[in-house]
């Protein structure tokens, strides 16, 4: 180095790994394999590396002053179903890898709309360096504490508040070419099955559904779009309601509202796809094994789950990270869309 005084950079550079490992390395905080370890200590020997104490005293602390703690929250709905596993579990691994990777442990905590108790005794008790929401709100109680509080945190999916990170599939895009596709094979009137309102993805699909309609000429049937779908009872009633009008395909929102159309028209002797067609905006195994299996947009969330704890570390880490729009979808075209 020419007697000039090295830094992390000009380590981290010299062996290939991130500024991350080298501090890990140098600290002795954070897990990092002790090969590495050895081959950075034995650069910092040879290269008369000295630390500057102010940057790692300041590298050290959180925002209430205390060190570090290699901890990340992951925040994970309490009013999530059965439909929503598949997501949130090749999610969580995608997050879990990554955070080993950079030495960091998650803890999962629960929260409701409005209700963050869990959220803020974690927060308050100073046990992570940031927060991970694995579902964005049209409220969004839990995205406004953090915020207030100078937590980092990231968002999975698209949010409408200002000046949080946030990673989400294309689900706006996706949706519109399912729609098209579906449209193109000379479907009249669709009917959509969707969630709650307050979550921007169901915002977004209907506003993808919605789109995809004028797009081509037409209108959606206002009459034929059930929102607000929560529970198995709400669910039923609005498949006899569809089975009762002139609708010739069924969308659905999420793979765990098919099994429930599957089922009704089965025992109204509805056929598909002959007599009305289905598909869904979220692919799952299920999908895939169903009688017929059902056409669906596959995303890779695991992939999701990865980007978002990778920018939130290296948000936490002091980098500038932006918000990104993932374009990693494909529609799996199954029997429950054919033509005869």
């Amino acid at each position: 180095m020419s007697g000039k005084k090295i830094t992390i950079s000009d380590i981290a550079n010299a062996l290939g790994i991130s500024k991350t490992t080298v501090s890990r390395a140098i600290s002795g905080k954070g897990r990092i394999g002790s090969g590495t370890k050895d081959k950075v200590m034995d650069y910092v020997e040879k290269n008369n590396y000295e630390p500057n104490m102010t940057a790692k005293a300041l590298a050290g602390q959180r925002h209430s002053g205390k060190q570090r703690t290699y901890n990340l929250a992951v925040v994970w709905p309490d009013d999530y179903s059965a439909m929503e596993i598949p997501f949130f579990q090749k999610l969580i691994v995608g997050i879990a890898e990554i955070a080993a990777n950079y030495g960091y442990d998650i803890m999962l905590t629960m929260a409701a709309d409005d209700n963050i108790t869990g959220l803020k005794r974690i927060v308050e008790n100073h046990k992570v360096d940031g927060a991970i929401l694995t579902r964005t709100l049209v409220d969004d109680v839990p995205a406004v504490y953090l915020k207030e509080r100078g937590v980092p945190f990231v968002v999975v999916g698209s949010t409408n508040y200002q000046d949080v990170l946030w990673i989400d599939n294309d689900n706006y895009d996706a949706c519109v070419e399912l729609v098209e596709f579906l449209l193109g094979k000379g479907l009249k009137r669709l009917a959509l099955i969707g969630g709650s309102k307050n979550h921007i993805i169901t915002r977004t699909r209907f506003k993808a559904f919605r789109d995809a309609h004028e797009k081509l000429g037409l209108k959606i049937d206002e009459g034929a779009v059930y929102l607000d779908i929560e529970n198995t009872s709400k669910l039923d009633d609005a498949i006899k309601d569809i089975l009762n009008k002139d609708v010739d395909g069924i969308v659905c929102m999420d793979d765990g509202f098919v099994g429930e159309v599957l089922t009704k028209c089965a025992e109204a002797g509805v056929r598909i796809p002959e007599d009305i067609k289905i598909a869904s905006f979220y692919d799952s195994t299920f999908l895939e094994n169903s009688r017929p299996p059902v056409t669906a947009l596959r995303f890779n969330d695991r992939n999701l789950g990865a980007v978002t704890a990778s920018s939130l570390i290296r948000s936490i880490e002091g980098e500038k990270v932006s918000g990104q729009m993932l374009k990693n979808h494909e529609i799996m075209i199954r029997k429950s869309t054919e033509t005869e």
